[in-house]
């Protein structure tokens, strides 16, 4: 899995690309998620999720994705599961001082966030985990966050 992270930091870009239209797709479906029900949909769009972001990122499914954000390396694979940035044992040759046959998790971000050039939002201090939403989609989390958005941003008639 260790390499497959790799592969897809080295890959921001693309894969940065790839997330966004897949997000525009499933946005685009919110109407259909709604007649179905996102409780009904959940559990098959997880399934889907997990296995593709598994493979990719080795994603731990924490339900609060961050990955546009910090270059496509996830920082829940993070031995300490720190999200705002590497620890104080980062090693010289940028390895990590839990697992020192791994680079950082935080040194592969920043090489993704250059990739993507400068375009993540690495810098944003990012809330820490919730607990509650592991386990859940993170894709369908952010439809919901989309509409949400798209509801409050139009002008309220008044009656």
């Amino acid at each position: 899995m260790y390499a497959m992270r790799k592969w897809s930091v080295s890959r921001a870009r693309l894969l940065n690309w790839t997330y966004q239209h897949l997000e525009g797709v499933l946005t685009a479906l919110d109407t259909l998620w709604l007649k179905i029900g996102y409780d009904r949909v959940e559990k098959p769009i997880t399934f889907i999720e997990k296995q593709v972001k598994g493979f990719l990122f080795d994603c731990k499914m924490c339900g609060q994705c961050t990955l546009r954000d910090t270059g496509m390396s996830c920082p829940m694979n993070c031995p300490k599961e720190l999200r705002n940035g590497p620890c104080g044992g980062v090693r010289a040759d940028g390895h990590c001082e839990v697992k020192p046959d791994m680079r950082c998790v935080w040194v592969e971000a920043w090489r993704g966030h250059q990739l993507l050039g400068g375009q993540s939002s690495i810098l944003v201090v990012q809330f820490p985990v919730d607990n509650r939403l592991r386990g859940r989609s993170s894709w369908l989390r952010e439809v919901r966050k989309k509409r949400d958005q798209a509801f409050y941003a139009r002008p309220q008639e008044e009656g």
